[in-house]
């Protein structure tokens, strides 16, 4: 059961690592540097795109790294 929980925590760490990797920095770009009004108008879609959604993942990801991590710890 300590080898399934850890192969399984192992595979969430690599997973949450790819997701933090992937997400785009929250300055990047002319919006970061202009900000204002070109920041709210873009920021209508960001609910749907790929940043928030990954953004989304990374935090049930990481919920489960945790969880798997205090699971691991009483099993020991």
């Amino acid at each position: 059961m300590t080898i399934f929980v850890t192969i399984l925590q192992l595979l969430c760490g690599l997973i949450l690592i790819l997701a933090v990797l992937f997400q785009s920095g929250k300055s990047s770009g002319l919006s970061g540097a202009i900000g204002g009004v070109a920041d709210t108008f873009m920021a209508k879609g960001k609910a749907k795109s790929i940043d928030a959604k990954l953004a989304n993942a990374t935090k049930w990801i990481g919920a489960v790294f945790i969880v798997l991590t205090v699971i691991l710890n009483i099993l020991h």
